[in-house]
C-alpha cells in the first residue's frame, strides 16, 4: 500500500469517527506517514477538535495501525500527544492491525507472555472487546480544585493605560481538566467585565501542566486567545512545559512567542502592538 501524507483537515475527517452510542472513538493510522512533528500535531489537533464538539471527555479508543509509518523525527511528538490524549480521554485504548503477518504473529503468542491484551488482529474483535466492558463515565468523580477564585484573581494585573492584562501563572500545578477550566473561566469573566480585548503576557516560572491537562489547556486556550487577546507572549517556561507547548503550536499559522523573560516578553508584545498598528494604519 502506498503510504498518504495528506493531513488537511477535509482528509483527516474520515479517520476519526465518534460512535456515541458505544462510546467508542475510531482513529484510522492505516497507510499514513507521519514524516515530521507538524503532521503529528496536526492530527492531534484534529482529533482533540472532534472530542471537543462531543463535550464528552471519556471515551473507549479503538486504533487501526495497519501499516502506518512515523519517522524519526516525529517520534517525540507522536509518543507526546498520543500520551496526552490518552491519560486525558480513555476509559480504554486498544489497536487492531488486519495485516496477515501481524494476525499470524497474535495467534503464535497467544496464551504466553508475549502476548498484548490491548492488540487485534480485526476490527471486529477489537470492537467486541470494547463494546464488553463497562463504562466508566458514570464512575467519573468530580476533581478536587487545586486553586481557589480570589487566589488566582489576585494574580491578574491590568495595566489599562498600556491595554497590557499580566496573568501570572508561576509555580502553579495544573493537574486536571478542572483546574484548566477553573482558571480559564474565572480569567475569561474578569476580562469581559472589562468590555474589551487585551494584550496578554504569560509568567510561566515554575509552572507544571501535567499530562491530563494538557488537552484541555490547549483547547481553552486557544479559544481564550482568539475571544480575548489582542495577542499574547509567554515567557519563563520551563523546558517540558515549553516543548508541549511548541508541539501544540506546530501545526498551526500562529506563533507560540516564548522568551526567557519579562522584559523580554514585553519587547515582543512592543512589537505586535506596532505591527497591529501599522497594519490598521
Amino acid at each position: 500500500m502506498p503510504y498518504v501524507s495528506d493531513f488537511s483537515p477535509d482528509a483527516l475527517d474520515d479517520r476519526i469517527t465518534v460512535h456515541e452510542g458505544a462510546q467508542i472513538v475510531e482513529i484510522d493510522f492505516e497507510g499514513l506517514k507521519f514524516r515530521s512533528s507538524a503532521d503529528v500535531n496536526a492530527f492531534y489537533d484534529h482529533v482533540e477538535a472532534r472530542l471537543q464538539e462531543t463535550g464528552e471527555p471519556q471515551w473507549f479508543f479503538m486504533v487501526n495501525t495497519r501499516d502506518y509509518r512515523v519517522d524519526e523525527s516525529a517520534w517525540f511528538a507522536f509518543t507526546r500527544r498520543g500520551r496526552d490524549l490518552n491519560e486525558g480521554h480513555t476509559m480504554k485504548t486498544v489497536r487492531y492491525d488486519a495485516d496477515p503477518d501481524t494476525v499470524a504473529q497474535i495467534a503464535r503468542v497467544k496464551g504466553t507472555d508475549r502476548e498484548n491484551p490491548n492488540l487485534f488482529g480485526s476490527r471486529d474483535a477489537a470492537w467486541g472487546y470494547l463494546s464488553a466492558l463497562p463504562s466508566k463515565r458514570r464512575e467519573r468523580r468530580a476533581h478536587t480544585p487545586s486553586f481557589t477564585k480570589d487566589a488566582f484573581v489576585r494574580r491578574l494585573q491590568f495595566d489599562h493605560e498600556a491595554k497590557i492584562l499580566e496573568i501570572d501563572l508561576s509555580g502553579m500545578n495544573i493537574l486536571h481538566a478542572r483546574d484548566v477550566n477553573d482558571l480559564h473561566n474565572w480569567a475569561e469573566e474578569a476580562i469581559r467585565a472589562t468590555r474589551h480585548k487585551w494584550w496578554v503576557v504569560f509568567n510561566y516560572e515554575g509552572t507544571r501542566i501535567q499530562s491530563p491537562a494538557w488537552v484541555q489547556f490547549s483547547l481553552r486556550s486557544e479559544e481564550f486567545n482568539k475571544t480575548y487577546s489582542m495577542g499574547s507572549v509567554r515567557y519563563a517556561m520551563g523546558s517540558e512545559t515549553e516543548a508541549d507547548k511548541r508541539l501544540r503550536y506546530e501545526a498551526k499559522s500562529t506563533r507560540p512567542n516564548i522568551r526567557n523573560t519579562r522584559g523580554e516578553a514585553l519587547e515582543r508584545l512592543a512589537e505586535m502592538q506596532a505591527e497591529y498598528a501599522a497594519a490598521r494604519g
